[in-house]
């Protein structure tokens, strides 16, 4: 079986939910339907109702977590109403976006990727950036003393193809280890786990370590685990695309303005949470605390947190080196990525606010 469709198949989800039942696929604990913020005063942006945003029960994903929990995105929607679905992975938030069912989506690099490709580039388009970091590679310091010690043990990573599978992939093959992407045995083993268990497989010993985002990796370290390796430390300036804002691409055509708006709400979040940090954490765990049932602990907050930096640049070099990366591990046929962005209107928006201008890197849309 071919590595695309191999990863094509491992992506796939076999039963799309309706929105409401999407609230319930959160980090951690279960979900629940994350409900919407109060309409604000005014007219319909863009005669909608309501614009469906996705993301996903993680820090990384703090700029949607704070653009929820402080009423950002429902201020510049004004009249039209903010719903919210909360993801587990990337792929069912791209089968949302394909179904109809989801407008916008904060995603990773891979996923945006997966699902660029997977359509002919004919399903989305990453409008904005959102955060860099907040991926570590945490270790049983028992077991695991050096990057050397890492060979032949079992090491975590959240999905086959994921964005961090990629990466601690590609990483491996840097040390010279060999490693069956698919089954993920070599000279280390990668074992493919949910961020939800891999705690308790940490915990029990079944793994030694995981290169995984924020909070899991800070959840390990709380138990005991040691930070081996940030991925930040492996990047120019230190600075990676962790997570994205894509929109359907019919949705975009026919809604710039309600596009517009969201990418309004994620430069203010941003830049609210840049300037209130502590008073942003809060609120993030606050979201995070509705959307799962239960916050997460200061002594996880606070560590991952301070990992991750929240920018309104997509970062779109990084994003090619990223698939690049999945080509060499043999889990995609090489990309023709042109097209993948339309920054158009973030930069209409970053002018505005006098902010400086993004690049997209040669993969704009024409």
């Amino acid at each position: 079986m071919p590595a695309t469709t191999a990863l094509r198949r491992a992506l796939a989800v076999t039963v799309m939910l309706p929105l409401p039942a999407l609230a319930a696929c959160g980090y951690g604990s279960q979900a629940k339907d994350t409900g919407t913020a109060r309409v604000a005063s005014g007219a319909k942006t863009d005669g909608l109702d309501a614009v469906r945003i996705g993301y996903f029960g993680n820090l990384t994903h703090g700029t949607a977590l704070v653009g929820a929990e402080k009423g950002f995105f429902q201020k510049e929607l004004k009249g039209t109403e903010a719903k919210y679905a909360v993801f587990n992975a990337g792929p069912s938030a791209i089968e949302a976006l394909n179904s109809d069912s989801l407008d916008v989506a904060f995603l990773g690099p891979s996923p945006a990727v997966n699902g660029w490709t997977k359509a002919d580039g004919k399903n989305l388009r990453i409008v904005g950036g959102s955060a860099s970091g907040g991926v570590k590679l945490v270790v049983n310091p028992d077991k695991v003393k050096s990057v050397a010690d890492v060979e032949g043990k079992r090491i975590a990573t959240p999905q086959l193809g994921n964005t961090q599978d990629v990466a601690f992939l590609n990483w491996a093959a840097e040390q010279g280890w060999k490693v069956d992407p698919q089954s993920g045995k070599g000279d280390v083993t990668v074992v493919r786990s949910d961020n939800k268990v891999t705690p308790d497989a940490f915990r029990s010993g079944s793994v030694d370590g995981a290169w995984v985002p924020e909070p899991t990796a800070s959840r390990l370290v709380a138990q005991g685990g040691k930070v081996l390796l940030d991925e930040s430390s492996l990047w120019p300036d230190g600075k990676f695309v962790i997570t994205n804002i894509a929109v359907r691409q019919e949705f975009l055509d026919k809604h710039p303005k309600a596009v517009e708006a969201v990418l309004r709400a994620s430069v203010e979040a941003n830049r609210w949470i840049n300037a209130h940090p502590d008073e942003a954490k809060e609120a993030a765990n606050a979201r995070l605390a509705a959307d799962t049932g239960k916050p997460l602990p200061a002594d996880v907050l606070d560590p991952a947190w301070k990992s991750i930096t929240f920018l309104d640049d997509p970062l779109a070099a990084t994003l090619r080196t990223q698939a690049g990366h999945a080509v060499e591990a043999g889990l995609l046929e090489q990309p023709d990525l042109k097209g993948i962005y339309d920054l158009s209107l973030l930069r209409k928006v970053l002018q505005a606010a006098g902010r400086p201008a993004v690049d997209d890197a040669g993969l704009g849309v024409s």
